[in-house]
């Protein structure tokens, strides 16, 4: 189910018509704990950069972070980007599974080494509510090493349902 804040319910054929040429902004996360992790996170921003209906406006400082959860494994280069797009929420999901799987990500162990991590945090004020696709991201604002580089670029942005800014998510989480 795909909702804005104000609508409160699922867009209409006619609705999605509509929205298909507006372009939104959207944030996504990136990561990486295998192989060249700098140069994964910039390649794939290249690769994201010369998609159709995507531009790159903004990233963060990449940052060396330690796992959370999951197995015991090496660190990560985390960063965050921010995106213009014209893509819808799936769509641009499935552009960034697309690019993890060029950089051979492989999803056997959750939470496992991978060489490259694309979530897509917020895309406007969209919900999306699916099974296999939650915007915003579920764990968004319990992740200092999604929030600290999403701060860098984007501080004021609101969470379409904690309605909080991103600067105060990452100050609650802080604490």
């Amino acid at each position: 189910m795909i909702a804005t804040r104000n609508q409160g319910r699922k867009l209409t054929r006619s609705a999605r018509a509509h929205w298909a040429n507006v372009e939104l902004t959207a944030y996504i996360g990136l990561g990486s704990n295998l192989g060249p992790r700098e140069e994964t996170l910039r390649q794939a921003l290249q690769d994201l950069a010369g998609r159709s209906g995507v531009s790159v406006t903004q990233v963060s400082c990449f940052t060396e972070t330690e796992p959370v959860g999951g197995p015991p494994q090496g660190p990560f280069i985390n960063a965050a980007a921010e995106l213009r797009t014209t893509l819808t929420p799936r769509e641009l999901l499935g552009v960034l599974q697309q690019i993890e799987d060029q950089f051979g990500r492989e999803r056997d162990v959750r939470w496992g080494p991978r060489t490259l991590d694309l979530d897509l945090l917020l895309h406007g004020d969209q919900v999306v509510s699916d099974p296999d696709l939650q915007v915003p991201h579920p764990l968004l604002h319990k992740r200092l090493f999604v929030l600290e580089p999403l701060c860098q670029i984007a501080p004021d942005v609101v969470h379409p349902v904690l309605h909080k800014t991103v600067k105060q998510l990452l100050a609650d989480l802080a604490g």
